[in-house]
């Protein structure tokens, strides 16, 4: 018999020779590599043919056994078809040897000599041992030789289509792992005399099947990892391998994130299989006996953990539930993976884990309340520290709600968590937040439209129903009864059971609500249909249903206000995700979900490409039917509703859409019809809406209007324009919009009636006051866009308005020229028709001056073709060489360019001229500027008609644009309107006009840049609104320079206005991309100035926190560092000590900023005394040690020691001087009394023979120190006195109020100032009086110490 198979530690330990031998060697290895192909073939040949041909057992033999330990040896130098024989087979008699267990258990049976069957036993135990080792050996030497040939990039190419080619590997790999798994699952207790199998045989096995896990390639092929998990399963749960397992998994779970869902996979099946979740329980205690702080370290070993504990209970979610127990600590701890993980962990739980309803009563109770407790726990985790946590969890119950695992109780509180949400700093959450909601209202149980009007009416009826059914019961009880019972079902959580009725009575009662107009005949119907639903219990769970509906609708319609703020979020997904509920809201009908939805038009204009998208998918869905009527409709309206900004947001939509074939032709069709009233029922107001959306159209396409240019004058300008004073401003657009074409056929059929109808427009008084202006500025610009002379029509235009407005005054007041009969006179007739006079003419003006630049273009653009044409005849092969000599010697010339001058002073002389001629002579517009100019400088007829100055002011404005002499020659009016004008209007329009002015003329503005910038301090919230605007816009697009005055935008962010205060938050935060961050080089120069004015503390403090929050190069923070510190020296103020100091601990500290923050410790030095400021250092010295590493800690250290030793010493000389300056006043109080002595001229002597109690205190030895002190101070200086006068900064709060008051003006006559600390509050009574009283004490001082020196010498004597 053959001794036993022992397995090696290593494959080359077979070949040495054990010591008692008594185990199976190899004694007579083959070295295959020496031999040659041929002889190596016929070598495999043979062994194949022993294997096959003879007894399984014969891999006992020595010569089998010592011939197969050769091949296997080195197996990865056989050929192809050698491997492939000796693996099929080995495997083929593995394979025949399983099914012989089963046939020896049977003849165990049957045997009564036991001898023989322990041989075969023997023999049986010892092949598997055998096969099952090189098996496994063979895979593992395959395995590394395939990885070793893939890590070589370039022979790995080759190897391996070799290795494809003839040695199909992986379904090798897969047969032999699968049998192996096989000879596991197979009674092995007879073989191996127990149940537990030997450890030798058994850890090899499982050693090397979870080496193989460790490879990724393997876990792709499905039939070798399906064999590895059976292998695992089988040995850890069948045999009783746990530890060893459970070791080996938490392993490959910490270093191989490929390998989670795997192993998962494993652990579940052997649950599965053997109905035993043994492995699971160990892993699941394991890791929940594990610290939570090692997770905080190793990260990616939490986040694998993580992954598999979700894995696993999606997989086993009963083995959890009841072992989740020892996990729940974790949420303690500080790892947000971990907690994640858990938070999935629970939400897996929640759906799968408590959904069998077999068990009694109690069972089922429990399960209750572990699913109320884990869902009570996720509600809390919605608050959890770490954003990535909070957004988890918002995750987690947007899956449940997928799942309809939350119950209606619970319904309405995650919705209240989660609309709270909304409004949190992080942007995952928010995100998180916004899908949640969305999948609540997918998935609601209350029905497709939650108007809160329905749910009430619904409600109502059943209320009243319910009162029916108990006559009895009072009202109030009544109302009440419902709410309790709904509460009962949030706590108990069994309202799932009665979710399908209430959901579907929910929707049949407030569905006809929502869908059919006539709420009357559906409020019969539910009277009667009312008592079908069953008794008294059910029509209360129904109330509570609808309760929780209208109590979800409301919660929604609520959260309005918020979307529309995330809708202007810098985050692109929260616009996105916003814009996706506003969508959803507005499908099921929440209410003010249309409103916000009109509000995202503007949001096209973004940047981002991904939000406009968003826009056009949501404007697409919401607006564009498949029916064109109803998209017509819906478009017209929408363009009636939309303002200013909307309307240009919709007119870029609409082209795009045009331009993509999404507003079809018959689209087109049917806003003809509504425009032309050819559909029953068309308002004026949506003629005009339907042409507005035409003539946006009309920029993709401008033959869109062409074909009914007839339409336009007649409807447009006819009759229904009177009715729809608007609809003759959008014909003029509509004449705008005309192609070039168009325009021709326009002029030639219908051209002097157009020019009339417009004429009538300016000059007539049948418009609204608030809709003239508007209409007539179109009306012009259709003038000077289609006319052929339009300053020919214009000026008649011109002299028509001012007709209406003068003849007039000839007819009332001819002769009378006084200021009290102009008052009168514009009271009673002419204030209105001035104010329009006046804007036509400007406007006229500005027209003229856009029209003459157009000429001028079109000039040069048919300069540059007639010249390129010219170019391109002359420039054949003959001419070529003359042609280039000509434009050299023309360049030389320079006539070239004397031809673009001479039309650039043409262009000049013709916009001068619109004002002022070239020769000094008045033009018609001239005339009327030197009136407007004249007419604005009289403020005594103006202030009496604030919307005379506003028309008067914005006419200036525009002819100020204009001509440049005279906008400087009104500059100053300008000025003197914009900042005393008691309208806000005419301020607030004048202040825009200044930025324009400013694009205008630069120069001429340049001195006035104060001025400016003054207006951000004005009173009025629109004026300063258009300030931060213009400045804004002037200052980043470098049309004016960022001067010493930016302290006043910076203030602005601190505005109490939230539009004013966002706005100036966006000029910095573009202001800092510009460049190299301009807000870098004017943080220190912003510091100072806000340092000098009255500014809060708390809004210094927000202002500097968000000015270097837009700070983010380190090199920058380390230069501020340095700039921050050298200020210091430069200021002697307390306050401004300690916002220097403040704004230091807001930087970003590196390595390099904290050496530089040392370095400069003595220009700070003498600012340490101030308990503020050395806070502040000490936040800075915080932050440091956080990053430092051990060499930088030490200086941290070191510094901080340095920094705590300056300050106390400074503390204490500042301590010291206040008591010498206290003893000095004290002297003072005692000079008091001898003053009065001399003042009676008594003789010295005298004075000695009375000694009294002054007497003593007078000749004091502590008075004499004093009076020396006193006197050294005043006459010699000495440094001891010099100090403590220099660390006199601050008043000693604990000292008596009499002490503290006299000691100001004692430091005052130190010649020091008395700098305070922002907490400490000193009278301006005190300062003024001690300020005066200085100059008397110190010629005082000098008389008193005389005085002393002769009573001292008087008594002695």
């Amino acid at each position: 018999m053959a001794p036993p198979f022992v397995f090696p530690q290593i494959l080359r330990a077979l070949e040495e020779d054990p010591e008692d031998n008594h185990r199976l060697f190899a004694q007579n290895p083959v070295d295959v590599t020496s031999l040659r192909p041929s002889d190596l073939e016929e070598f495999v040949k043979g062994v194949s043919f022993d294997l096959s041909d003879r007894e399984l057992f014969c891999i006992e033999d020595q010569d089998v056994f010592d011939r197969v330990y050769s091949l296997v040896r080195d197996f990865y130098t056989l050929p192809p078809s050698c491997k492939c024989n000796l693996v099929e087979s080995l495997r083929s008699n593995l394979s025949v040897l399983l099914p012989n267990v089963d046939s020896i258990s049977r003849s165990v049976q049957d045997q009564e000599d036991e001898v023989p069957i322990i041989d075969r036993i023997t023999s049986h135990r010892n092949a598997l041992k055998i096969y099952t080792f090189f098996l496994i050996t063979i895979i593992m030497t395959e395995e590394a030789h395939v990885s070793s040939v893939e890590s070589t990039k370039v022979a790995a190419r080759g190897r391996k289509k070799q290795v494809v080619q003839s040695w199909n590997w992986e379904p090798q790999r897969g047969r032999m792992l699968n049998l192996i798994a096989n000879s596991l699952e197979i009674n092995l207790s007879l073989l191996f005399g127990s149940s537990e199998l030997d450890e030798n045989y058994l850890s090899f096995i499982v050693k090397n099947s979870f080496s193989l896990f460790e490879n990724a390639a393997i876990l792709k092929d499905p039939e070798a990892k399906d064999a590895l998990c059976r292998i695992i399963g089988a040995s850890a749960t069948k045999y009783r391998y746990i530890v060893q397992s459970c070791a080996s998994v938490m392993h490959l779970i910490h270093k191989y994130d490929f390998a989670v869902v795997h192993v998962a996979d494993a652990v579940a099946r052997a649950e599965s299989k053997y109905s035993d979740g043994t492995l699971a329980v160990t892993i699941i205690r394991d890791i929940g006996r594990t610290d939570p702080k090692a997770y905080v370290k190793d990260t990616v070993g939490a986040d694998n953990v993580g992954r598999f504990l979700v894995e696993l209970a999606d997989r086993l979610p009963k083995v959890m539930s009841t072992n989740v127990g020892v996990l729940v600590p974790h949420f303690g701890g500080e790892s947000y993976k971990i907690r994640n993980a858990l938070v999935g962990v629970l939400g897996k739980l929640v759906a799968k884990a408590f959904n069998d309803a077999e068990g009694d009563v109690s069972s089922k109770s429990l399960r209750l309340r572990t699913k109320q407790a884990m869902l009570e726990i996720l509600l809390e985790r919605c608050r959890d520290v770490s954003a990535y946590t909070r957004s988890r969890v918002l995750q987690v119950w947007a899956e449940l709600c997928e799942e309809h695992s939350v119950s209606i109780g619970l319904w309405n509180e995650v919705a209240s968590i989660s609309a709270g949400r909304l409004e949190d700093k992080s942007a995952i959450v928010r995100k998180s937040a916004l899908n949640l909601l969305i999948t609540m209202l997918q998935h609601n149980p209350f029905g497709p439209q939650l108007r809160i009007a329905s749910f009430e009416a619904t409600l109502e009826q059943y209320k009243k129903k319910l009162n029916e059914l108990e006559p009895n019961r009072p009202t109030e009880d009544s109302s009440k009864e419902p709410t309790s019972d709904g509460d009962s079902c949030i706590g108990d959580g069994e309202i799932d059971d009665l979710q399908p009725e209430v959901a579907n009575n929910t929707h049949q009662d407030s569905l006809p609500d929502s869908c059919q107009p006539k709420n009357g005949e559906e409020i019969t119907e539910k009277d009667v249909s009312v008592p079908d639903i069953g008794n008294i219990e059910q029509t209360k769970a129904l109330i509570a249903s609808l309760e929780a509906g209208l109590s979800f609708s409301k919660c929604m319609s609520a959260s309005m206000p918020i979307l529309v703020q995330l809708m202007a979020s810098s985050s692109a997904s929260d616009v996105e995700n916003a814009i996706l509920l506003l969508m959803r809201c507005k499908q099921f009908q929440i209410d003010g979900a249309e409103a916000c939805l009109r509000k995202i038009l503007p949001l096209a204009f973004s940047q981002d490409k991904s939000i406009y998208e968003a826009v056009e998918n949501a404007f697409v869905s919401i607006y564009i039917k498949k029916n064109p009527v109803e998209t017509a409709r819906q478009l017209l309206n929408l363009a009636i509703d939309s303002n200013i900004g909307d309307q240009a947001a919709l007119e870029f939509i609409v082209n795009a859409l045009v331009s993509k074939g999404e507003i079809s032709s018959s689209t087109t069709s049917a806003l003809w019809d509504f425009f032309c009233f050819n559909i029953n029922g068309t308002t004026a107001e949506q003629s005009r809406g339907a042409l507005s959306i035409l003539c946006m159209a009309a920029k993709s396409s401008s033959r869109i209007l062409g074909s009914h240019i007839q339409d336009i004058i007649d409807i447009g300008f006819g009759r229904w324009a009177k009715v729809e004073p608007l609809l003759a401003r959008t014909a003029c657009t509509a004449i705008q919009r005309l192609s070039e074409e168009d325009r021709k056929k326009l002029l030639l059929s219908s051209g002097s009636r157009l020019f009339g109808i417009l004429e009538s427009l300016i000059t007539g008084n049948w418009l609204p006051e608030n809709i003239y202006y508007t209409t007539a500025d179109k009306a012009i610009s259709a003038i000077y866009m289609i006319h052929p002379t339009p300053e020919t029509l214009a000026a008649t235009i011109i002299k028509k308005s001012l007709s209406t407005v003068f003849d007039v005054v000839g007819q009332d007041q001819p002769q009378d020229d006084t200021d009290d009969s102009i008052v009168d006179f514009l009271t009673t007739v002419q204030v209105a028709k001035l104010s329009r006079f006046l804007f036509v003419v400007s406007h006229i003006a500005m027209n003229q001056l856009v029209y003459i630049e157009s000429c001028t273009q079109k000039i040069r653009r048919q300069k540059t073709k007639t010249d390129k044409a010219a170019a391109e005849s002359q420039n054949t092969e003959e001419n070529l060489g003359a042609t280039q000599e000509n434009n050299s010697i023309n360049a030389e010339l320079g006539l070239a360019a004397s031809d673009d001058a001479l039309l650039d002073t043409l262009a000049e002389r013709a916009e001068r001229e619109i004002v002022s001629g070239g020769s000094g002579e008045k033009n018609l517009i001239g005339d009327c500027a030197t009136f407007l100019s004249k007419l604005c400088r009289n403020f005594s007829v103006l202030q009496k008609h604030p919307e005379l100055q506003a028309s008067a002011m914005l006419a200036l404005c525009r002819c100020m644009i204009i001509d440049a002499s005279f906008c400087e020659s009104n500059l100053q009016l300008l000025f003197t309107v914009v900042e005393n004008a008691p309208s806000e209007v005419v301020r607030s329009n004048c202040t825009l006009s200044l930025g324009d002015l400013a694009v205008r003329f630069p120069n001429l503005l340049e001195p006035w840049t104060e001025n400016m910038y003054a207006r951000l301090r004005d009173t009025s919230v629109s004026v300063r609104k258009n300030a931060v605007l213009v400045l804004s816009h002037l200052i980043l697009n470098d049309m004016m320079k960022v001067k010493g005055h930016i302290n006043e935008m910076a203030i602005c962010i601190e505005d109490d206005v939230e539009r004013i205060s966002s706005l100036a938050k966006l000029f910095f935060h573009e202001l800092s991309k510009k460049g190299s961050n301009p807000i870098y080089n004017l943080l220190p120069d912003i510091l100072g100035q806000l340092s000098n004015r009255n500014l809060k503390r708390e809004s210094f403090c927000n202002v500097m926190q968000f000015l270097i929050g837009s700070i983010k190069k380190d090199k920058q923070m380390e230069a501020l560092v340095e700039k921050l510190c050298n200020r210091f020296s430069g200021v002697t103020e307390t306050k401004q000590w300690e916002y220097i100091s403040y704004s230091l601990s807001l930087l970003t500290f590196t390595e390099k900023g904290i050496k530089k923050l040392i370095e400069s410790f003595k220009s700070y030095e003498h600012a340490l005394a101030e308990d503020l400021v050395t806070e502040n250092f000490r936040s800075i010295i915080n932050k440091g040690k956080k990053f430092a590493k051990p060499e930088l800690k030490a200086c941290i250290e070191e510094f901080e020691e340095k920094l705590n030793k300056f300050h106390l010493e400074k503390k204490e000389q500042e301590e010291t001087a206040r008591n010498a300056q206290v003893h000095v006043e004290k002297t003072k109080n005692m000079e008091s009394l001898v003053v009065p002595s001399k003042v009676k001229e008594e003789p010295v002597e005298e004075y000695d023979e009375g000694e009294g109690a002054s007497d003593s205190e007078i000749v004091d030895p502590a008075m004499e120190e004093a009076g020396d002190s006193l006197k050294a101070s005043d006459s010699e200086e000495e440094p001891a006195m010099e100090e403590a006068g220099d660390s006199l900064k601050a008043s000693d709060s604990e000292e008596e109020p009499s002490d503290s008051e006299e000691e100001e003006p004692d430091s005052e006559q130190s010649g020091t100032t008395s700098p305070h600390s922002l907490n400490q509050n000193t009278s301006g009574g005190e300062e003024s009086e001690s300020e005066s009283s200085n100059v008397k004490r110190g010629n005082r001082t000098e008389t008193s110490s005389k005085l002393r020196r002769s009573l001292r010498s008087a008594s002695r004597t």
